[in-house]
């Protein structure tokens, strides 16, 4: 197995409610090596989204450490943190985040707007995402003349096209019927072997975790034990 790509070193993450503290993370440590596919799971509140968000540089931890590759990221001034997420962090979201009055090939490039690209080297990028993804013949749809999982597969292709270091998914297959979900999910599968994708997923569902290399527990801001369900991979 890869060294990790994602260290996360005893963090802390609390909130303060009036006088109360409230901690959502208790001192977590967790490793992902590079090219892993690894499911979080547990029950609400548990912390699963606090802690994707911290990977993904979208919340900070109040103790500890968050490193991805050579970048201690909890320490980044917030301009450079944005820069880095722009960079080095593709988004699949449970409701997509796809803008209505834009095609998928206009969805698909918004995060290459933010890169110092020509338009051509844009389009390649944005045309070899899409073919990646099974929409080349959609380009030109907008997203309500998409179905639930075409439109996820437009959102996997945005959170793709910077060609990231690391995919976040939250719940990517919660709104989607179970057809569409095994699709979906056979296509991250597919990305994570042909690009060698470290992806970390939040997720509910059982079958889903199961397309994962591993899957961790969170319950009440640790991780705990839980039947293995951890998968060897090359």
């Amino acid at each position: 197995m890869s060294s990790p790509i994602v260290r996360v070193i005893d963090v802390h993450k609390y909130f303060q409610r009036g006088s109360e503290r409230v901690e959502v993370l208790k001192g977590l440590t967790l490793d992902v090596p590079q090219g892993e596919f690894l499911a979080l799971m547990g029950p609400s509140g548990s912390g699963k989204t606090t802690l994707l968000n911290l990977i993904a540089g979208l919340d900070r931890p109040s103790e500890g450490e968050v490193w991805v590759g050579p970048e201690c990221i909890s320490a980044l001034s917030e301009t450079r943190l944005a820069a880095w997420r722009t960079r080095s962090v593709g988004f699949v979201f449970q409701f997509y985040h796809l803008i209505p009055v834009l095609t998928a090939y206009e969805n698909v490039e918004l995060p290459l707007l933010l890169l110092p690209l020509s338009a051509a080297q844009r389009r390649q990028q944005v045309l070899t995402a899409l073919d990646l993804v099974g929409l080349s013949d959609r380009l030109t749809h907008r997203p309500g003349q998409l179905s639930g999982g075409q439109q996820q597969r437009v959102g996997i292709a945005r959170a793709i096209v910077t060609d990231p270091t690391l995919i976040v998914a939250d719940e990517p297959t919660g709104d989607l019927d179970s057809r569409s979900a095994q699709e979906i999910l056979a296509l991250l599968v597919e990305l994570r072997e042909s690009l060698n994708k470290t992806i970390i997923m939040v997720t509910h569902d059982p079958r889903a975790a199961a397309r994962a290399h591993r899957t961790q527990h969170l319950d009440k801001g640790v991780l705990v034990d839980a039947p293995s369900m951890s998968h060897d991979f090359e």
